[in-house]
């Protein structure tokens, strides 16, 4: 059953997906704000699908955020930044420069107003991030970044990479932590998907102006926490 629901999640996903993606394209030179309803559009049609076809459904605990805030998730699967265009009203997701040089879906991501994010971390590249986060904030969007930088394997808690405490220093905003499992039915470099529920849980709100030892310190816990 396995095999075969995942096979399905991948002809019908990755079919129909790619014709979501075009139509993305064209929202995306209408507006930027357009581009986001075809990327939320994309997102609803992956959750549906591997819902209803893998078996893998979302269970939400607390409350997403909305307007200017930044939202720092545990990267456990591929599965919750493709969810993240639908779970928030307007993301302005922080993801690796080398992604956005992808033809066609790179400049999606960039009309969107993702927030490029370079490993070097020169300070070319924190003022490009800086700028366009500060873009998103001045429209009300949420900040969603991926603080450990990677996905990582089930139960390990790896040091947060130092972009989540330079945003969350320069950009003065709140942060809302969340935990979630989706590794374990949504496995790194593995085609075949578990059913069953993942659980996201949205933390309790760290306030901004925190030192960042303190910061780093709650934020870390919180995302590691067993949702």
């Amino acid at each position: 059953m396995i095999v075969f629901r995942s096979i399905a999640f991948a002809l019908v996903f990755y079919v129909v997906g790619a014709l979501l993606v075009i139509a993305a394209g064209f929202d995306a030179l209408i507006s930027r704000r357009r581009a986001h309803v075809g990327a939320r559009r994309w997102s609803a049609f992956f959750l549906w699908s591997s819902s209803r076809i893998a078996g893998v459904r979302l269970k939400i605990v607390g409350e997403p955020p909305k307007g200017p805030v930044i939202v720092a998730m545990k990267h456990q699967a591929a599965y919750e930044t493709m969810a993240a265009p639908r779970l928030f009203r307007w993301p302005a997701v922080v993801m690796k420069a080398e992604l956005m040089r992808i033809p066609v879906w790179g400049w999606i991501a960039r009309r969107h107003g993702s927030i490029p994010v370079d490993r070097d971390a020169s300070s070319a590249a924190m003022r490009t991030m800086l700028r366009v986060a500060e873009q998103a904030v001045a429209e009300g969007r949420e900040i969603v970044i991926f603080p450990e930088g990677t996905r990582t394997p089930v139960g390990e808690a790896p040091p947060l990479k130092p972009g989540v405490s330079g945003l969350y220093k320069l950009m003065k905003l709140p942060v809302v932590p969340v935990a979630l499992d989706s590794g374990t039915l949504w496995p790194r470099g593995s085609f075949w998907k578990q059913p069953g529920t993942i659980t996201m849980r949205f933390g309790e709100v760290i306030p901004a102006g925190l030192d960042r030892k303190t910061f780093e310190a709650r934020l870390h816990a919180a995302i590691n926490e067993v949702p």
